[in-house]
């Protein structure tokens, strides 16, 4: 893994674990998210003319990519509305590197060194160690937590192929755009498109939307940058420092106590991201 892709991987982790924070604090994350994200790929789409590069065979993998993200926001918003973020983080984050080590390896045919493969493994083991056991864990909160690693795994995997034809702000506009749409849409059926903006874009917590919207797409953003000079295993595992940091931010905002366990899972994910970056 190259220092370039490393400091991507490592940006993206501490930009996503600001958004999850501003969205899992706010009332309708999936109507916040699904407006901020339309606002940012708006603003976002003249720069993705600049260098476009788009071939045929991205659109099936674009669209593949797209019911994946779609996936995604809804297990994640639900997760959030039922389980503790303390739980939901962790195991999603903590899930999605094996599987795409796993699937890359079986499927893909992708070469997996046994250090990086002992350093996702020290990653994980160090994810779940700053999760902390928790008396309000229920079955439920980990199978949605572990929905959201595989939704994770699914569209990492396939946009780290779909980059070898397009453009990372294309695709990226393109993906998170069309997923914006069809998210929005179905809200709106429900209540109604002014509503919808109503409660997202205006009021005291309108700065959450935005937040999210513009975190969401510079978060992905520098992961496909990331994809396009390192192979997804090492990348998703790197990522998944944003799990140390949203625990060291949640015990800074004083909703959660920071243990030596939590402390200890930390270390383990920083050795296990060394030795993925061999």
């Amino acid at each position: 893994m190259t220092p370039t892709a490393l400091a991507l991987a490592l940006t993206a982790a501490l930009v996503h674990a600001v958004w999850n924070q501003v969205l899992a604090g706010s009332a309708n994350p999936a109507a916040r998210s699904a407006v901020g994200m339309i606002v940012a790929c708006l603003v976002a789409a003249p720069l993705a003319l600049v260098g476009l590069r788009w071939e045929p065979e991205v659109w099936p993998l674009a669209a593949a990519s797209v019911a994946c993200e779609l996936a995604y926001f809804v297990a994640l918003s639900t997760a959030y509305r039922v389980a503790p973020l303390g739980v939901v983080y962790p195991v999603a984050r903590g899930s999605a590197p094996v599987l795409v080590l796993l699937v890359g390896w079986v499927a893909l045919g992708q070469a997996v060194a046994w250090y990086a493969a002992a350093g996702v493994a020290l990653v994980v083991a160090g994810v779940l160690l700053v999760g902390g056991p928790r008396r309000d864990v229920r079955v439920r909160h980990v199978v949605l937590a572990v929905g959201v690693g595989a939704c994770i795994a699914a569209y990492t995997l396939i946009d780290s192929v779909a980059l070898e034809h397009a453009s990372p702000l294309a695709l990226l506009v393109v993906v998170l755009g069309t997923t914006a749409l069809v998210q929005a849409g179905a809200i709106a059926t429900r209540t109604g498109v002014g509503p919808l903006v109503g409660a997202t874009l205006r009021g005291p917590d309108a700065w959450r939307t935005l937040v999210a919207g513009f975190g969401i797409l510079g978060a992905y953003g520098l992961v496909l940058l990331a994809l396009t000079d390192a192979p997804a295993a090492p990348v998703a595992a790197v990522r998944e420092t944003s799990v140390v940091m949203v625990v060291l931010l949640l015990a800074l905002t004083g909703r959660e106590r920071l243990t030596p366990a939590r402390l200890g899972g930390a270390v383990a994910v920083a050795a296990g991201v060394a030795l993925v970056v061999l």
